[in-house]
């Protein structure tokens, strides 16, 4: 019976192996072929998965330059910065509302939430145009930045409010059996363990909104205010026969978030981890 049970649990070890070595091959191989075309000389084509017989970085450069992505990163990070802080603060405050207090509609409210993870943007983009325009927000950081946080919020919510659910409710009522207030409960109680759940938020969203590029394209048509994905978009119509150079502006606007990810991967694989379990 035990030697049955080991093989079975070694069997299962070595398909979740297998599973993710070919998922892992999945992602890198489509990066590594698109970095490999990157160092490429440039006007060399490139068909599938060539490894470059001389290594070129002027490639990084010339996009750089030609498609101006300082200022282009720059507009991107000026959004993210307005949009995460504003995710986390006010998805924790709703998820600890929703997640640990009895309150009259919270169900229906939590509903709502869950709702809206279900609107695509594309089937709200034109609307929120003519919306924007109308309060003169269009061609603004802080119109794109508003319709971000509205966007993410329902899943931010339901994150949030998962958390919260799953959080002992002993602590809570020790809490507060010793006075404390909803607000202390949730700053020096709650959040200290929330920690994880946090940062695995707040580099999704982050991701969400730094890749945004239908939204960004209709509601800023100042090019000279396009972020990185949108200047990404124009750099790669004008230069359709050189594939080293416009691999290489793809590298560019991917950098960012490979970095966010290598720095805090351990925060967010506990994050998702974290979720998973309570889940």
């Amino acid at each position: 019976m035990t030697g049955a049970m080991t093989t079975a649990t070694r069997s299962e070890r070595w398909s979740g192996y297998g599973l993710l070595t070919i998922m892992a091959i999945a992602v890198v191989i489509p990066f590594l072929s698109v970095f490999l075309a990157s160092v490429q000389p440039a006007g060399t084509p490139v068909v599938g998965l060539t490894w470059p017989e001389r290594w070129s970085w002027d490639n990084y450069q010339q996009a750089w330059s030609v498609a101006g992505f300082s200022d282009l990163i720059r507009h991107s990070l000026i959004i993210a910065v307005g949009v995460v802080p504003a995710c986390l603060v006010l998805a924790a405050l709703a998820g600890y509302a929703l997640g640990t207090m009895r309150l009259p509609g919270g169900n229906a409210v939590a509903a709502f939430f869950i709702a809206g993870l279900t609107i695509p943007v594309e089937l709200i983009v034109v609307p929120l145009y003519f919306d924007l325009r109308g309060l003169g927000l269009t061609n603004s950081y802080l119109g794109v930045i508003l319709v971000e946080i509205a966007l993410f919020m329902p899943f931010s919510v339901f994150w949030m409010r998962t958390h919260f659910q799953s959080t002992p409710q002993s602590l809570v009522e020790a809490a507060r059996i010793d006075g404390a207030s909803s607000a202390t409960i949730l700053l020096r109680v709650l959040l200290p363990l929330a920690r994880p759940s946090l940062m695995t938020l707040g580099l999704l969203v982050f991701m969400w909104s730094w890749n945004q590029f239908l939204l960004v394209l209709v509601l800023i048509q100042d090019t000279t205010r396009h972020t990185a994905p949108a200047g990404l978009g124009f750099f790669v119509g004008q230069n359709t026969t050189d594939i080293p150079t416009l691999a290489a502006g793809t590298i560019i606007v991917m950098l960012p978030i490979l970095i966010l990810f290598v720095v805090f991967q351990r925060s967010f694989i506990a994050g998702l981890l974290q979720g998973a379990m309570k889940g």
